[in-house]
């Protein structure tokens, strides 16, 4: 018997309705993005005629503004939740083991530790912290979820480890070279000089809580669910970190190596250019100062570049026009693409500081060269029913590491006066 596929109008409602309202809400972007240049344009105006603008004006500028960075705030939800997969039973995967999937949800729904200890000991795995790993799929979920919520991991180049510590390998000083003619002589060249870094991996963790009437669902997909209820946690958590982590416990982010003036750049440290005022971009001409950033990078980094800066510094950027006229913040030309500056991809990283005295507010660069981000593989659960009666808490880690690995990749913006 032939099976004739439901009308159109059963398949999906929701999805319609969802890539209704992101459709809508991007509209509604741009629009705002052309009220604001009409405004601004209004200001810049004042400025030229009276050496300043009416306070109606301004106000209204900054208004408009604000509603910029809501609306694409709005705009990013709805095109983040149109990535994530559904939480039910019909959510696409690769079975990777089958038998470990099936041990792992008998854990998480009713406590059942047999079937994982079986498996476990097979593989002679052993963990200090407790706790069971997770299946294959669940860890590509989780990572999957992180690349799309985490602004830096999302730009910045990976690495997947079996141990605790990713050691790099680079080097100082390259072997001579030249050129010479066919029947020369060639002088003796000198072994290239190396050195080494290192990018430890520190636990992560976050606490998920349960009902019992949720794992008791078995229309609940709890891969899924795990996922979901880490990602925000574990996003957040690394967001902050690969931005200005210390490297105590945690990656060392790229505002926290040393930062010198850009004439004085040498290796294992972040150059910079200041604006020369302090707190504030130049008051003449301030794009000019996003243009030397841009070529104090070198051509072979250029073409992969990303700037990086939270929502409030973009408000200000916004405002910039180039010598022709031209706005040089452009928003996407699509719901979920990158707005660009100067023609590079934006990177919203809200833990990026505010403008303000000496602070290191912009920066750009090849990210993916310039700065790693390190898993070991593995992310583990431990179930406790106990502690937070009659929650589940479910106690997840995952093991992860970051740092500059190509300091000439990378360069940044004080806002300051050397």
């Amino acid at each position: 018997m032939s099976q004739h596929p439901p009308p159109a109008s059963a398949v999906a409602p929701e999805v319609k309705s969802a890539e209704t309202d992101l459709t809508s809400a991007f509209d509604e972007f741009r629009r705002t993005f052309e009220d604001f240049k009409d405004g601004n344009d209004d200001r810049l105006n004042q400025i030229e005629r009276k050496l300043t603008a009416d306070v109606v004006t301004v106000e209204k500028v900054d208004r408009i503004n604000r509603a910029l960075d809501e609306q694409k705030r709005a705009v990013d939800h709805l095109v983040l939740a149109g990535r994530r997969p559904p939480l039910g039973i019909d959510t696409p995967r690769t079975i990777a083991s089958p038998e470990h999937k099936a041990a792992f949800e008998r854990y998480v729904r009713h406590g059942n530790e047999d079937g994982l200890k079986r498996l476990e000991s097979k593989t002679l795995a052993v963990s200090s912290d407790g706790g069971y790993t997770v299946p294959d799929e669940t860890e590509r979920e989780i990572g999957r979820r992180l690349a799309a919520v985490s602004p830096i991991r999302a730009i910045a180049g990976n690495r997947q480890v079996s141990s605790n510590v990713y050691k790099k390998p680079f080097v100082t000083t390259g072997a001579n070279t030249g050129w010479v003619g066919e029947t020369a002589m060639r002088d003796e060249t000198t072994a290239p000089v190396l050195a080494e870094l290192s990018f430890p991996a520190m636990e992560l963790y976050a606490m998920p809580a349960a009902t019992s009437t949720l794992l008791d669902d078995s229309i609940v997909d709890i891969d899924a669910w795990i996922a979901e209820e880490v990602e925000t946690a574990f996003a957040t958590q690394e967001g902050a970190a690969f931005v200005a982590g210390d490297g105590v416990n945690k990656p060392t982010g790229f505002l926290s190596y040393t930062n010198v003036a850009e004439a004085s750049w040498s290796w294992g440290n972040i150059g910079y250019l200041a604006t020369g005022v302090a707190g504030d971009f130049a008051a003449s001409d301030p794009s000019d100062q996003l243009v030397d950033l841009i070529y104090a990078l070198k051509a072979g980094y250029r073409q992969n570049a990303h700037w990086v800066m939270n929502r409030r510094t973009q408000g200000a950027v916004r405002k910039f026009k180039d010598v022709d006229g031209n706005y040089i913040w452009q928003p996407s030309a699509v719901a979920g693409g990158a707005a660009t500056l100067m023609n590079f991809p934006v990177t919203d990283a809200e833990d990026m500081p505010d403008i303000g005295v000496d602070a290191m507010a912009v920066a750009f660069g090849d990210f993916r060269r310039g700065y790693l981000v390190v898993d070991r593989v593995g992310v583990r659960v431990l179930r406790d029913p106990y502690s937070k009666k009659p929650w589940v808490l479910f106690y997840t880690t995952k093991r992860v590491g970051g740092g500059v690995q190509d300091f000439d990749a990378l360069k940044l913006l004080k806002f300051g006066t050397s």
